[in-house]
This record gives C-alpha cells, structure tokens and sequence, in this order.
C-alpha cells in the first residue's frame, strides 16, 4: 500500500487529467501518545472528501472511491509507522500512500487532477539531501532537509554489507581479521582492495538507480577517509556533492551525523535559492520572466516556461484549462476544483519544464509565482 515516492511516480500523478482525483495531505506523529491522533484526523479528511464527492457523484460511486482510504484508516500497523507528514491519493483507477520525513499542511480536496504541490515540494525544494554512510561491514542510507535527517530502509538490490555484495566471491580477510601481508605471499592486500572497489561500485550504481537519479537530490558521503577517496574514484553518480562527512555514521554520537549533514548541505541550499532569485530577476529584466498568473500559465500551456519557482504554502484556487492555460477562479470545496499553482507546476513538468517549490521568505516575488521562459 506504501509508495516509492519519486519524480516519476509524481510525473505519473500529475499526467492524470480526468477525475475524480482525491487527494488527501495530513501532519502525522512519529511516536506514542502524539501518534494515537493521526488516525482520527484522517477519518476526518476522509468525511471531508465525502462530502465533497456527494455534490456530484452517487452515493454507491462515493463509496467505491472511499473504500481504499477506509482501509487505510484500520490498518493499525500503518499508524504504528508513521514520519511527520502523509500523503494519500486516490481514484482513476489507482491508489498511493506516502510516508514523508516532514509535515505538510492537512487538505483534502477532489478534483480533475492529483493536488502534487506537497509531493514537489517534498521532492523539489531545494533544501533536501540524502546521506550514504558506508564503511566494508555496513551501509546506510538517510534522507533529511533543514528540518531533520531521518533513516530508511534500503531498497531491494542496495547490498547491506560486503559480504552480502559479493557473496563467495570476498577475500577471507573480509571475512575474519584482517592480516598482514608478507612479502612473497603477494597478492592478498590487493586482492582485498579490490573487494572493497567492487562493494562501492555495487553500492554506488544501486544507490543511483533506487534513490539519486528518482529523486534528483544530492547525495553527501559520510565514511572514514580512506573510503572517501576509494567511493569518489569509482563513483558514477552525478548526484555525489563535492564535500562529505570524514567519519562512519556509526561512530557518531546520536545527533551529531544530522549537523553534520545540514552543515555541508546548508552552503548549497542557500547558493541554489540566491541564483534562482537572481535568474529569475535578470530574465524579468529582458522581457523573459513573468510573476504574473495569467501570463505564466498561458506560457506554461504553450511549453515556454523553462524553470517555474512556486510559493511553498500559498494556494490559488481554481480550474485551469491545460490546453489554453486559461483559468477561472472558484472555491477549492467545489469538486474539479484545485490550487492552480499546483496545476501550473504540473502543467510545466508536463512541457518539460522545471518547477521548484520555494519557502515564501525565499521567494523574488509576492505573487506565489516566478517562471523563467524559454523565449
């Protein structure tokens, strides 16, 4: 019932032009009593997608919507797991639930199109990152942002250890103590080497196919020098930023690996937000940028929005129509009726585009949205 939260899964969602789409956002607990709220909450969002749906839909077909969502709510193993945020859509003829490792403000809306705003936001704001701590005995893999670092479980074909990478094929002092090597003997410090170089080519090309290149985050490196130089030599992920952390996650103190980690992403996080603010200044200055809704939506509908930067927590609600980027205003409880900023973003991904979903307090303008053309 969990889903892989990734930009194609997000891309999937978006594409999805006809309702009705029910998409439902909550704030959850990670720990008992707070926790033991979440599920009554969502009971409670799920009425509210109920009565939006029974303006213009039959009894029997509202129900048939709802019932993967009631299901949901009786899962009492799901609520026993849940991050800091949740997001549940459904409808279509599919069904996603996704934990997420931050809050998001509670929705519940039906519409003609996924609400994806939150799903980008999580995946597309620039303050997020994930953590590779690897050393030859174990790997793990974290995902954070200026909020917190969270762990997660490895992905089936991300190899936990060396010897479950490569099995009878490891060198013994792997296996054991590593030994000396004598002279003559030859051959067995180098054999072990290149085990190691093997287990970070395994661990590199998985981590990118599972989680770098889905998500488009960086990637920091967490590991004791020596490790360091080895992954960065046989690395292929484009995503591995420049500088990491020169210790084994295991050997630091519970917190310690989070500052690390915000610590090196923090310089980053803040060059993206200032030269998208700049770009986005100097496009306005040329006659290619726009802060203006209408504008920006009809050039998103005609494909010449490169890079779209939207207001994290504003919404504007409204019916977009994708093919001409026209759009009226109405009452996000009306059903068919969604934020446009949303739909715009979606609309801008569609066309090949870039949306980014930026804090408010980093935004270049007051509108909710800045959008960079093509042309």
């Amino acid at each position: 019932m969990i889903t892989r939260l990734s930009t194609e899964s997000v891309a999937g969602l978006a594409a999805v032009e006809s309702g009705p789409c029910l998409s439902l956002y909550q704030p959850t607990h990670r720990r008992h009593p707070e926790n033991q709220q979440d599920p009554i909450r969502f009971r409670n969002l799920i009425k509210e997608l109920e009565a939006s749906l029974l303006q213009s839909h039959p009894a029997a077909e509202t129900r048939l919507l709802l019932e993967p969502f009631e299901e949901l709510a009786q899962d009492r193993d799901f609520w026993a797991h849940t991050l800091d945020g949740l997001a549940v859509l459904g409808g279509a003829g599919q069904f996603h639930a996704y934990r997420l490792a931050q809050p998001v403000a509670e929705l519940a809306v039906v519409a003609d199109s996924f609400h994806t705003k939150p799903l980008r936001r999580y995946l597309q704001s620039t303050d997020g990152y994930h953590v590779l701590g690897i050393n030859l005995h174990a790997v793990r893999l974290f995902e954070g942002n200026r909020r917190g670092l969270t762990e997660v479980d490895l992905a089936a074909g991300v190899p936990g250890a060396i010897a479950e990478a490569l099995g009878g094929e490891l060198t013994e002092p792997h296996q054991t103590a590593s030994v000396p090597t004598r002279h003559g003997q030859g051959g067995k410090k180098d054999e072990t080497d290149s085990d190691a170089e093997r287990f970070f080519r395994d661990v590199d090309r998985a981590v990118l196919e599972h989680y770098s290149r889905p998500s488009g985050l960086p990637l920091i490196l967490a590991a004791l020098p020596q490790h360091h130089h080895l992954f960065r030599q046989v690395s292929q992920n484009p995503f591995l930023v420049k500088h990491g952390i020169m210790s084994d996650p295991d050997a630091l103190p519970a917190g310690e690996l989070e500052r690390l980690a915000w610590q090196t992403q923090e310089p980053l996080y803040h060059a993206k937000l200032l030269a998208l603010g700049d770009a986005f200044k100097e496009a306005q200055a040329k006659g290619t940028g726009s802060d203006d809704l209408v504008q920006v939506a009809q050039a998103s509908a005609a494909g010449r929005v490169a890079t779209l930067l939207i207001e994290a927590d504003r919404v504007v609600a409204g019916r977009l129509d994708q093919a001409s980027g026209q759009f009226e205003a109405a009452e996000l409880s009306d059903p068919g009726v969604d934020d446009l900023l949303d739909d715009v973003g979606a609309l801008v991904t569609k066309m090949g585009g870039e949306a980014l979903v930026i804090p408010a307090e980093r935004m270049p303008t007051q509108t909710g949205l800045a959008a960079i053309y093509r042309y």
